[in-house]
């Protein structure tokens, strides 16, 4: 290493900041997430230096001297004059004060790595200024597997470590930790059920130890995959994959979306696909809840959102009735996935106010829905699994007064390398699915505008 990584202490000790304008305020955002005293150098700030100031988070010096730079844990220098920047780099060093000079790392002491902050909990990443792309890329790995809510967990053990001294021995305080951070009660801490955390922590003091290992309860998280492209999850979703001792998964979850989960997490694929369930359902609910009574962190990882035709109602009932926590983590539906890939909104003021989901296929009870009831004039609606019934449904508008030529956006694949968009009209769409084979997959989109009602024909008549 040409540098060596450490963290600077702040309380207590002042940081000089040497510019006025957007440079130096970048360094000063940058510290404004310690406790360090700012001192602002420059004959006049821009708005937002100037507005530290006015509100007593950093003082202003008007003119650089050596003494600006005494007993300063740092200083940062970002004038935009390179000659300015070299006169105050030499004053910062006479006063042997480390510094950083933005944009010349030839007069740099350190330089500000990437930040994944989780205060207390603080991850620096660095390349010595050789790969600033790749460490930003690896910022953004860590933040979307470290929980957002962590640090507070680490602030809590921290106030908590006195009590832990007094009343864990010390033969016990490594499981004791250890099932605070990797067990029962991070789990449902980065779930957001904090209190619950905090009140189980300190009821394990308490009683001088962790729990027993199988006293925690299994949980079970019901996770949207999205609709293929794994940047298109959400971090909770890809911290509930990181967590997960086991995953079921179906046919649609992309392979690249599985890289995200734990390596050592077994895999289960339940194996659905429109009109031939290898699995049936409740075949799949008992084995969920199975695992999880066995204490295991269970993720069904579903493809698109869990709650948009995706039966988590069934599953969660499921677990609701066998006693076990279940949550549901929601993913990006296809019906935004298509639009935003269309680069189009789902709803536009003064020509769709309303937005209905709906399918066309159905179960064995409801083979037929209806799926066409609640479009009219000023409604986008969006079909998921309703290729195959394209003719009735497309008959159906109709019937109900559609312009025939009206645009029918087809999106299949969506967000993934083989996605694929063809344009139809109304009357033609089933034709239009049939040349080109088009699979269930597929979600339709089809905007009734507000300026093209017509008097819509009732099919009584």
């Amino acid at each position: 290493m040409k540098a060596f990584p450490m963290f600077i202490r702040t309380t207590g000790r002042k940081v000089v900041i040497v510019g006025g304008g957007e440079q130096a305020a970048q360094k000063a955002r940058l510290l404004l997430k310690t406790d360090a005293a700012l001192v602002l150098v420059a004959p006049t700030l821009d708005d937002e230096l100037q507005a530290l100031v006015d509100t007593g988070r950093a003082q202003q010096e008007t003119a650089l001297s050596t003494d600006i730079f005494e007993d300063a844990a740092m200083a940062f220098i970002g004038t935009g004059c390179p000659g300015l920047d070299v006169a105050a780099h030499a004053l910062a060093t006479a006063a042997k004060c480390p510094v950083n000079v933005v944009d010349q790392p030839d007069l740099c002491d350190m330089t500000p790595p990437a930040i994944v902050d989780r205060d207390p909990i603080v991850v620096a990443i660095g390349s010595e200024g050789t790969a600033p792309v790749l460490t930003r890329d690896i910022k953004t790995r860590l933040e979307r597997i470290l929980p957002q809510n962590l640090g507070g967990l680490a602030a809590l053990a921290g106030r908590l470590r006195p009590s832990v001294s007094r009343h864990i021995p010390r033969a016990k305080r490594s499981a004791f930790w250890s099932w605070v951070f990797k067990g029962g009660a991070r789990d449902t801490w980065v779930r957001g059920a904090e209190r619950d955390a905090a009140k189980a922590i300190k009821a394990a003091i308490t009683r001088g130890g962790p729990p027993g290992e199988m006293s925690d309860k299994g949980h079970i998280a019901l996770v949207g995959a999205g609709p293929g492209a794994r940047d298109l999850l959400t971090l909770r979703a890809v911290e509930r994959l990181q967590e997960a001792d086991v995953i079921f998964f179906d046919r649609l979850v992309d392979e690249e979306v599985l890289e995200l989960a734990r390596r050592d997490a077994e895999r289960i694929l339940v194996g659905k696909e429109v009109g031939a369930h290898a699995w049936s359902q409740a075949r799949s609910n008992r084995l969920i809840v199975a695992e999880a009574q066995k204490g295991r962190r269970v993720v069904r990882l579903k493809s698109g959102d869990p709650g948009i035709f995706g039966r988590a109602a069934e599953e969660t009932a499921a677990a609701e009735h066998a006693g076990v926590p279940v949550e549901i983590v929601p993913g990006v539906t296809a019906a935004c996935a298509a639009a935003a890939s269309l680069t189009r909104s789902l709803t536009e003021r003064g020509v769709a106010n309303t937005l209905v989901l709906s399918t066309g296929t159905g179960c064995a009870t409801s083979p037929e829905p209806d799926s066409t009831r609640l479009s009219g004039p000023g409604t986008t609606t969006v079909l998921y699994m309703s290729v195959a019934s394209a003719k009735r449904v497309t008959d159906a508008w109709l019937r109900d007064g559609i312009p025939p030529d009206t645009r029918v956006d087809i999106c299949a694949n969506v967000s993934k390398q083989d996605e694929r968009h063809l344009v139809a009209r109304v009357d033609s769409l089933a034709d239009v699915l049939t040349d080109n084979a088009k699979a269930g997959t597929a979600v339709l989109l089809v905007r009734w505008p507000a300026r093209r009602a017509r008097l819509r024909v009732s099919s009584a008549a």
